[in-house]
């Protein structure tokens, strides 16, 4: 017997499938807005959640990390009357098992939750995952979770891998932990950044050459991609290797064979390939800029790595981490963060993500010199004139805007749901600060808050914390 939460406002919806479901054995709970479903399903161990995208309170998929989040972790299969292309993509790689677009059979529902619950059993009664060496990445979000899973099935064979991620997200980190988690840690780690492959000797670096090869060829060398025999190649910003040195690294990748500049025989190199990239390839194959035979080869296993705006619990622990160790590097004691230096790692945006939080880090604590305590004021200012145009934004609204559309006629009911309880949770937060005088810590006792989420509702609706 599985036990399965509906998330969702249609209460004949809700209705229809619990009478479908409980004919099955299965136990069914119903909740109608987003709020409801969080208390729900950190109340109970639930097996599968029905998500429904547009809620009273806000959109599903939004929210659908913190409710993967709950102890029970539950297999999350979106169910929306309003499917998009870009939504189920965002379901899917948020960890969503499936994304359904009503109207739909029942007998669709009814095998993809079959599915949904065969793959949760085997996943409860298959070996435990080895613990990974992974000292240098700091993160427990649910995102971090689903990527240190590929990290963990990516240590087990000797599979092509491509990173993808925005720039500053730890795709050299993630690299290098595969390499030391793999029966090919203790080797070498060869790093290629592919954007610094420019001229004519780029064949010379990857291949090596011998001696009298070309004018300058004094002496014979060896290339990287043999350097990293028995080893990983690690290819950084894949995207940038020259078109005309793809189709040669093409062969490369299948055969494990190639001939230095010079050279009369063919040389070999067990290589394993982890390639990175910020870019999407998909498109570039697209406007001829990749190679598509190549992009299939590179991706045999993807480990896509969030922004860490996504992973908005993981940035004090990343924060504390590399201040202690920039402190203890650079002969300090160790620093103390202030509530309202917490507030503004919290509330910015770190479009740099890791790399720039922990540059905005070093830079505070060269700030700080001896003082044992970092305040906001050590932050760069860049950072901190970002958050106080944040703060001053437009804080004026019409009221009844969301009454009558520009069309002249009023909003769907789901539309003015959405608008009411946005008014509502913006006056509850208004009051919750002035309440406690804007001590944090107290506003999230009450409200039953966590502090990220806490600071990235008051971000969301330009409130300060200064009452």
């Amino acid at each position: 017997m599985a036990k399965i939460l509906i998330i969702d406002d249609d209460e004949l919806f809700c209705r229809v499938l619990t009478e479908a479901m409980t004919v099955d054995g299965d136990e069914i709970q119903c909740a109608h807005t987003i709020e409801e479903g969080l208390r729900v399903a950190a109340a109970d161990a639930f097996d599968v959640v029905f998500l429904d995208v547009v809620l009273p309170d806000g959109n599903g998929l939004d929210r659908l990390p913190e409710i993967r989040a709950v102890s029970s972790e539950p297999e999350i299969i979106i169910l929306t009357g309003s499917g998009t292309p870009d939504g189920a993509e965002l379901a899917i790689g948020s960890g969503a098992w499936d994304y359904l677009q009503k109207p739909f059979p029942l007998n669709v529902l009814k095998l993809h939750l079959m599915r949904a619950l065969q793959y949760r059993e085997e996943r409860r009664t298959r070996k435990p995952v080895k613990a990974l060496k992974i000292d240098a990445i700091i993160g427990n979000s649910p995102r971090m979770k689903d990527a240190y899973h590929l990290l963990s099935e990516a240590t087990s064979t000797d599979v092509n891998v491509l990173i993808t991620g925005e720039t500053g997200t730890g795709k050299e980190l993630f690299a290098k932990a595969i390499h030391d988690n793999s029966r090919r840690a203790g080797e070498s780690f060869v790093v290629v950044d592919c954007a610094a492959l420019q001229g004519s000797l780029i064949e010379s670096i990857l291949f090596g050459h011998e001696k009298g090869a070309f004018t300058g060829a004094v002496q014979s060398r060896v290339g990287l991609i043999k350097q990293a025999d028995r080893g990983t190649l690690f290819l950084d910003e894949i995207a940038e290797l020259p078109l005309s040195l793809q189709k040669v690294f093409l062969r490369v990748l299948q055969e494990r064979r190639f001939r230095p500049l010079g050279g009369r025989e063919e040389v070999e190199s067990d290589f394993r390939l982890i390639a990175a990239t910020n870019r999407d390839l998909e498109s570039m194959v697209g406007s001829g800029q990749f190679r598509e035979d190549l992009l299939y080869r590179l991706r045999a296993h993807t480990i896509a790595l969030p922004p860490l705006s996504e992973c908005r619990e993981d940035i004090v622990p990343i924060a504390n981490y590399h201040a202690e160790k920039i402190c203890k590097r650079s002969g300090l004691n160790t620093k103390t963060f202030s509530p309202d230096f917490i507030e503004a790692l919290l509330s910015y945006h770190w479009p740099g993500n890791v790399r720039e939080l922990v540059n905005a880090v070093e830079r505070a604590v060269a700030a700080a010199a001896s003082a044992s305590t970092l305040f906001r004021k050590h932050l760069p200012q860049e950072i901190r004139v970002d958050l106080v145009r944040a703060s001053t934004g437009n804080h004026s609204s019409k009221s009844g805007s969301a009454d009558i559309l520009p069309s002249g006629h009023p909003p769907t009911l789901k539309d003015l749901r959405a608008s009411v309880y946005a008014k509502a949770e913006k006056e509850y937060l208004t009051d919750l600060l002035k309440m406690t005088a804007g001590n944090i810590e107290k506003a999230c006792v009450i409200s039953d808050l966590s502090q990220p989420r806490l600071y990235e509702l008051l971000r969301k609706h330009k409130i300060s914390t200064k009452v």
